[in-house]
């Protein structure tokens, strides 16, 4: 017999029946995101892939983690959250598509105070988008519900992904060396970095997010903001099939140029970019004035309009860039590899409208 009054984990905080109903409408999300090797069914322990199923004959499993920091800030607070998926996905894959690893499963934990079956349910669409558009299998994921930890109306997001790569197209080569090219390919917008940053602009600047950006009236300043980190995993795929001149590619994340490209470096060489040849994007030229922020701190923070870098030697350069072009991509030399260690620049970066 039940115990009088007695306490029950809703009670506590924690619905199950709302996790159930999370369940329900996310599976048609997911089963969307099927492909060879991959069911995408959900409900299981745990999912399963079959490399064989794909393709692969002699692989090396690559695999990443990732979140999209305070941007995620932005996406609560202006109660947009069907994108920030696109997000999540594309600082994972595109992570592996660098190292000639293609996608195939994505997993995502939901963490939250309360859960919302409606808005996890828009978070997972973003997030079944990503993995459409990168070509991955949403195979799984973990949803938290934890009172007292996180407060209503707060969600945390971290995603997690592997890919794999036949043994002898893994990135970067061992020959990137000086007189290398490097091409570059834009971004869509400040991508998933600096946003602690971006959202200190704000502040200190008075700028009203709902208002009509600054620098873009056709929408509002947190639209803007919030404009989905593109994916370019397609886009790699065909240009590494078109075409064996790629050396490196490198993803600019967290540390801007100056912490990312020396990643893909040799010991002893070193990038020179050519900042006359970036053309920062309005919302960069934005941050910049409004926060006052120095050229080589928006260096160091923020993809500056290029998101993915390409290293190809000179000869092969401009068969690389045709393939990218092919694929859909804009892309135009920005600098090339030099005796020395790190990142050197040289002009400046536009950063006045």
């Amino acid at each position: 017999m039940p115990k009088a009054n007695g306490l029950s984990y809703r009670d506590a905080g924690v619905d199950i029946d709302a996790g159930n109903r999370l369940v329900d409408l996310i599976k048609p999300l997911v089963k969307a995101t099927a492909r060879p090797g991959a069911d995408a069914e959900i409900g299981g322990f745990g999912g399963v892939f079959d490399l064989k199923r794909a393709g692969f004959k002699d692989p090396l499993l690559v695999a990443a983690t990732d979140g999209v920091g305070t941007k995620l800030k932005l996406a609560i607070d202006a109660s947009k959250h069907d994108t920030i998926g696109i997000d999540l996905v594309a600082m994972n894959v595109n992570d592996l598509i660098v190292q000639g690893a293609e996608p195939l499963l994505f997993l995502d934990y939901f963490a939250c105070g309360k859960l919302q079956p409606d808005v996890a349910a828009d978070v997972v669409r973003g997030i079944a988008e990503g993995c459409q558009e990168a070509g991955c299998a949403l195979i799984g994921g973990e949803t938290a519900e934890m009172p007292g930890i996180y407060k209503d109306g707060d969600y945390d997001l971290a995603g997690f992904s592997l890919g794999a790569v036949e043994r002898e197209k893994l990135l970067p080569k061992k020959d990137v060396k000086p007189g290398d090219i490097l091409l570059g390919i834009p971004s869509s917008g400040v991508h998933s970095n600096g946003f602690s940053l971006v959202r200190k602009v704000v502040s200190v600047s008075g700028a009203d997010l709902l208002a009509s950006a600054p620098f873009d009236r056709s929408r509002s300043l947190i639209d803007a903001l919030l404009v989905p980190t593109r994916i370019y995993v397609k886009s790699v795929l065909s240009a590494l099939k078109a075409n064996d001149g790629i050396k490196a590619l490198c993803h600019i994340t967290g540390g801007g140029f100056v912490d990312n490209i020396p990643r893909v470096l040799p010991k002893g060489t070193a990038a020179k970019v050519d900042l006359d040849e970036i053309h920062a994007l309005p919302v960069f030229q934005w941050l910049a004035q409004a926060g006052n922020i120095e050229e080589m701190e928006m260096l160091r923070t923020f993809n500056c309009g290029i998101g993915l870098i390409v290293v190809a030697a000179k000869e092969n350069a401009g068969a690389v860039a045709d393939a990218f072009k092919h694929a859909g991509e804009r892309i135009a030399p920005i600098g090339e590899i030099v005796a020395g260690e790190g990142v050197q620049f040289s002009g400046n970066l536009k950063l006045k409208a």
